[in-house]
């Protein structure tokens, strides 16, 4: 893929939903949650403090990550759908 975000965004990769509940009921598309956890794919250099020096991220690509559930842009990029969002938008790494 060639995407680049730019200064603090990223692009994520939605993790698929459960079709099933714990007792075995299918959940059905129009009953699905918007997802919330997601894979970073591709990260921006960081963004400029003040003094033109660049802050590091604090996520790699290949994290797992937990965001709001109406955080980022959504966009098609070769085929896949990825949110790309800036970095304060995504509230936790999941380990």
């Amino acid at each position: 893929m060639a995407l680049k975000p730019l200064h603090d965004r990223v692009a994520i990769e939605a993790l698929g939903q459960e079709e099933k509940t714990a007792g075995g009921i299918i959940i059905p598309d129009t009953a699905k949650e918007k997802p919330m956890q997601g894979k970073v794919v591709a990260v921006g250099d960081g963004a400029k403090d003040e003094n033109g020096k660049r802050l590091p991220m604090d996520v790699q690509v290949g994290d797992k990550v937990l965001y709001g559930k109406w955080a980022g842009t959504e966009v098609k990029i070769d085929g896949k759908d990825l949110l790309i969002m800036k970095e304060s938008d995504i509230m936790a790494i999941i380990k």
